[in-house]
Order: C-alpha cells, then structure tokens, then sequence
C-alpha cells in the first residue's frame, strides 16, 4: 500500500501536487499522463478536455492512477473552475447544461456552445498553467467565485466572495480580507468562465468557505 499521498490534488493556478486532505470533486485532463509507478514526468494534460466530476457516480468504482485516465481532486468547484476544468456533460449533466447556456448568455450567442467549442476556448485562457501571472482586471468587474492574486503577493490565490477575499489553502479557505474596490489584480480564472459565473452559474464552495 502507498504510504504518500499522490500528486493528484490541483490548486487554482492548475498545479498539480500531493496532499492528505480530500475535496469534493474529481476531474481529469483527457486521459493518462501519470507513469506506472504513480508518479508525473513532465506532461500535465493529455488533451484539451479538462472536466470536473462528482466523487459518486452510479455506483463506479475506481483504482486511482491505475490503468485508466489520469484521476485529479479538487477542493471545490470554484477552484476546478480556476484551474480550468469545466463541469462533466456525463455525470454532472444539469450543471454542464447550464454552465453552456451561461457561456452563450455572457457571450451574447443565441446557441449554446459544445463541449469542444468551450473545450478549445478554455485551452487557450488557461494562463497560469502556462506559467503566466494571467490578465489583468479590476476586481470590481470580477464576480464572486472567481480567483485572484494581488501585487505583491503572486504564490497566494484569493476566491471572491461578496465584499471579502478568501484564501486558498489545500484542506479549505484560511481567512479573509475586505475586497477593496478599484484594485487592479491578475485573474487565475479563465475570462470565459468567470464570464459564466457573472451571468450567473453557481459553483459548489467549500463548507469553509461560509466559517470566515
């Protein structure tokens, strides 16, 4: 049995590492990239699919980092959604459906977009996994479930919450500071999903996210 975690965990800026604490959900990046051992060589995705899942689904079970795609977890949605990842068209299907129609309404298209169309979007606004601080935006135009960093303090990643700023920690959010209007800040979370989130879309937070 592996006594060490798997560096199956991601953070809002999309980076993968190991940790003991759980999240409420799982995802994967288009298949397999870890190695036999259990471990990473250099490749972070497989394909531009990125998705977020339920830990249950219709009674699967799955060996983790086995034979099959490459398993990830997630503190919450809010974070997936920073990272990059989108809600799964499988078992997540109500949430994907409305996450497409927002992306249409925030977009102003009359359709809503594919999983392909959103898919090749997001591959090309997944800033921090490219190693890139992300645009910059006022955090006045931002809607609450996204993610930030301030100046002078990159390493740190901040969900917007109402008038507060929670910091991320890997077993849930730590504190949070007052989000003071007319700041300049660099946004972890694709535009086109904090886009969705502004028309609307509901992320599943982290029970800590409602203790500060």
């Amino acid at each position: 049995m592996r006594s060490t975690p798997l560096q199956n965990r991601v953070d809002p800026f999309g980076r993968l590492f190991a940790d003991s604490s759980r999240g409420l959900f799982f995802g994967n990046r288009g298949g397999r990239f870890h190695r036999d051992d259990q471990t990473l060589g250099a490749r972070r995705h497989v394909s531009r699919r990125w998705i977020c899942c339920v830990l249950q689904f219709r009674g699967r079970h799955r060996r983790v980092w086995g034979n099959s795609y490459t398993e990830l977890f997630f503190l919450d949605e809010p974070t997936a959604l920073a990272a990059g990842h989108r809600p799964c068209f499988e078992c997540r299907r109500a949430d994907a459906k409305t996450f497409a129609a927002l992306w249409a309404k925030s977009k102003r298209k009359a359709h809503s977009p594919t999983a392909d169309e959103m898919d090749g979007v997001l591959q090309a606004e997944r800033w921090p996994a490219e190693g890139r601080a992300g645009p910059r935006r006022l955090i006045d135009d931002l809607p609450d479930g996204a993610f930030i960093t301030l100046d002078g303090e990159p390493g740190i990643a901040f969900a917007l919450r109402g008038d507060r700023l929670l910091r991320w920690t890997p077993a849930g959010y730590a504190d949070a500071q007052p989000r003071r209007r007319g700041t300049s800040v660099n946004v972890l979370t694709p535009l086109s999903t904090a886009g969705v989130l502004g028309a609307g879309y509901q992320p599943v937070w982290h029970p800590s996210a409602g203790l500060i």
